[in-house]
């Protein structure tokens, strides 16, 4: 009977406590949702990053950590007491204790509770752990491949997929780590310009390297059009191209070396030049100052036109000067590249980019260009011919200053016998040259280089640029004739020694001079000449005789073509005139106390 009448109750209390345990749990939950709701209204819900809802990191983080390991839920549950906690931290908690709490409350169970799963606060938590990977993440920096799939801010990635050809970031890679079929897929090491690593045609990585075309091919490259072509790793090939990078750069700094050169030597030239033209408009000075009005614009011609010379040399050195910095811009661009390149570890793109580096970028060939320093020679002369009359004393101090500054281009020459006719008759020094006659003909092997038909001997040096000067004595000879000449002048034959036939020379019968030309030019007489200068400005193309003895000025040839090497002549002339042509012509050297300026 008692049984009967204490078992109502009995279960009737267990069904309130449950009941209350039920309500507990409940109320709970709602509070749990309420707070969850609160959130969301904070959460950054309108924010999007990369396609997903990320939570407000603002609200603390603490309500999406575990109060057990400290960290964000991972697989959240909560206990009947309404506390949340990681699943295997509370599990491995109560597999530890006696009786079964609350880690938090410390709430008392009689039985292992049933773990819920709260699927709001679950997807909270992800939202939550989602946020937290995102804002962990490093935005990408210069050097660093991006993830082609965030928009906006742009983070770094982690892998590339060679399947989907795309670089992912941490969070987009999540799909490939989670859906069976992009497992599957080949994800490497982070790569920029994945479109370039694969094979247009096969869709393959690009692999290998063909060592025929020079170009990098995919595995099925090697049994199509690359089938009889020697292929190997691309790591071999990158090590062959890395150790060329350094005799590149070593080339780059050596043409670098040579164009300074060219700048410094440009700059010297200019700076002689510059003294050359204050030195010529000072002569210049000295002698129009002391003239009357009427030479005062002959002056001002003067001075205008050695500033003409010298400013279109200071710009031909200005052009040459740009020219050359450009290309030790280009070549330091270039430097820079090939030290960048070094650098990379990337064998693709180190053999792509190396195929730009294999030429020079196009330069000058700066071995055959120099500045023209401007001609002064006989400007004064030539301004002052209409005053001749009034002027004779400041012309013959002109005069000499002229021989004294052509002077200063004296070279060393002598005759080349494998050029002298066979009646000719050579000191041993190559000085001295006379008419020997018929009688004295040598038997001599047939020389392309010989005189044959016209009598006359060339020197064994040749000049083609600059400026060069030389006497020859002509003292007790009535018939002679010297000046230069072309390289490919005809030696076989009897042409007409004129500039048209490459030939520049000065005639002397019995004290009459012409000049060879068509037509001929007549000079004034020169009795008693007994030496005579000959100036050459090769890129002037200026051909200048001068009396050497009595410091004149006898003529020049002006607006002469030059394209190949000039070489000085001489003719004695024959013996006859009753033995007075036998002197020989004799190539002097200049007196040097003539040479002082």
């Amino acid at each position: 009977m008692h049984m009967f009448v204490c078992q109502p109750p009995i279960k009737t209390n267990r069904r309130r406590r449950r009941r209350r345990t039920e309500a507990t749990d409940l109320e709970a939950v709602r509070s749990f949702r309420r707070n969850i709701k609160r959130t969301l209204k904070h959460a950054d819900g309108q924010k999007q990053h990369q396609g997903m809802a990320s939570a407000d990191t603002s609200w603390p983080e603490e309500n999406f950590s575990c109060s057990i390991c400290l960290d964000v839920f991972s697989s959240p549950v909560s206990t009947p007491c309404g506390h949340n906690f990681c699943r295997a931290c509370v599990t491995k908690f109560w597999d530890e204790q006696v009786k079964y709490k609350c880690p938090v409350c410390n709430k008392l169970f009689n039985t292992r509770p049933d773990l819920r799963v709260n699927i709001l606060f679950s997807e909270m938590v992800d939202r939550f752990g989602t946020s937290l990977r995102v804002e962990e993440q490093p935005c990408v920096e210069p050097a660093e491949v991006p993830c082609d799939v965030c928009t906006g801010t742009q983070l770094k990635a982690v892998k590339s997929c060679l399947m989907c050809l795309t670089s992912y970031c941490q969070t987009h890679l999540e799909p490939h780590q989670r859906v069976a079929g992009l497992k599957k897929h080949w994800l490497v090491k982070p790569m920029d310009r994945l479109d370039d690593r694969m094979c247009k045609k096969h869709d393959r990585l690009l692999e290998l390297f063909c060592q025929t075309e020079q170009v990098c091919v995919c595995l099925l490259c090697t049994e199509t059009d690359h089938k009889s072509h020697p292929v190997i790793p691309l790591q071999e090939e990158y090590d062959v191209k890395t150790a060329q990078l350094g005799k590149i750069e070593a080339e780059v700094k050596q043409l670098i070396l040579e164009r300074q050169k060219n700048i410094q030597e440009i700059k010297d030239t200019v700076k002689r030049s510059k003294a050359d033209a204050d030195r010529e408009i000072a002569d210049g000075v000295q002698v129009l100052t002391a003239l009357m009005r009427r030479i005062e614009k002959c002056q001002d011609d003067l001075n205008q036109m050695v500033k003409e010379k010298l400013k279109s040399t200071e710009k031909q050195a200005e052009d040459l000067i740009k020219e050359l910095e450009q290309e030790i811009e280009d070549l330091t661009n270039r430097s820079s590249e090939v030290k960048q390149l070094s650098q990379t570890k990337d064998h693709l793109h180190f053999l792509q980019a190396f195929r730009s580096l294999k030429d020079p970028p196009p330069t000058r060939d700066w071995t055959t260009v120099e500045v023209r320093p401007p001609s002064y020679v006989g400007t004064l002369r030539r301004s002052l011919d209409q005053l001749e009359e009034t002027l004779n004393m400041e012309m013959e101090k002109l005069r000499d200053a002229e021989l004294k500054r052509v002077q200063q281009y004296e070279v060393d020459v002598t005759l080349d016998p494998d050029t002298a006719h066979p009646w000719f008759i050579l000191s041993v020094d190559g000085k001295r040259v006379h008419y020997g006659g018929v009688q004295i003909k040598k038997r001599l092997l047939d020389n392309p280089k010989r005189f044959t038909k016209r009598p006359c001997v060339l020197t064994r040096q040749s000049f083609s640029s600059g400026r060069f000067y030389f006497e020859v004595q002509v003292k007790d000879k009535i018939y002679w004739w010297l000046g230069v000449v072309r390289e490919s002048v005809n030696r076989k034959v009897l042409n007409r020694w004129t500039p048209e036939n490459g030939c520049w020379t000065l005639l002397c019968y019995k004290d009459v001079l012409i000049f060879k030309d068509e037509p001929s030019v007549g000079l004034p007489r020169r009795a008693g000449l007994q030496k005579v200068g000959v100036f050459v400005d090769y890129d002037e193309g200026l051909v200048s005789f001068y009396d050497v003895e009595a410091r004149v000025h006898l003529y020049s040839a002006t607006g002469c073509t030059f394209s190949e090497p000039l070489y000085p002549i001489l003719y004695p002339g024959p013996r006859k005139y009753r033995g007075k042509n036998s002197a020989p012509l004799i190539i002097s050297p200049v007196n040097q106390t003539d040479q002082d300026l």
